[in-house]
């Protein structure tokens, strides 16, 4: 049959359907990630992947386009676009929104979830007088910006008086802890991205 020369050029289609399920997203995010801008790819699926558009919205929103093509029962197909070349630029949060999770609240009130970064950044923050005990911290570098509130960060020599509009820079290692004033604390934290950033108390420490 002779090709319409009219006709959009294909697409390269992707059928994971036969894929085990923990390997469906990565790999079609390597293939999304592997597209020049307006390019695009067929996904062909055997459900609705709603957790996918989830992420893609989460990773990538305003710089892809997502159009269902079919729709059933073991058959979706959906045509995923790259509009931009790298993932655009947005507001993840407002520091100066209510954050807090109740009164006794103590933590992180907001973290990025974004999939791939270098950076990882939380909202930590400490109900009144709420405290984070003094520990070693963990092998990378931490920026603190204080957001609102009052506190005293605990060095390993001496006691450092927080107030909102503070930058402070933790030192990889270096010993820290965290108590709130009368008005609760809040700060963001940014270090590199890593596993998990532990709280650690040497033996003999306390």
């Amino acid at each position: 049959m002779p090709t319409d020369p009219s006709a959009a050029p294909d697409t390269t289609t992707l059928d994971v359907r036969g894929m085990h399920k923990p390997d469906r997203h990565p790999t079609i995010f390597n293939r999304y990630n592997s597209l020049e801008r307006g390019d695009s790819f067929i996904l062909i699926n055997d459900h609705d992947p709603i957790h996918l558009r989830e992420e893609f919205e989460r990773d990538h929103p305003g710089s892809h386009a997502w159009e269902y093509l079919h729709r059933e029962q073991g058959d979706w197909q959906i045509r995923i676009s790259k509009r931009a070349a790298a993932p655009l630029p947005r507001v993840l949060v407002n520091t100066g929104d209510d954050l807090e999770e109740g009164a006794g609240h103590v933590g992180a009130a907001w973290s990025i979830t974004t999939r791939e970064r270098d950076l990882d950044t939380n909202i930590i923050v400490l109900a009144p007088d709420g405290a984070i005990q003094a520990h070693d911290g963990p092998d990378v570098d931490v920026l603190i910006h204080v957001l609102s509130g009052t506190g005293t960060l605990t060095t390993e020599l001496d006691d450092v008086a927080l107030a909102p509009g503070m930058l402070l820079f933790l030192p990889r290692r270096s010993r820290r802890g965290f108590t709130a004033g009368p008005e609760g604390l809040r700060y963001l934290t940014v270090h590199r991205k890593r596993e998990s950033l532990l709280l650690t108390t040497p033996v003999g420490r306390r």
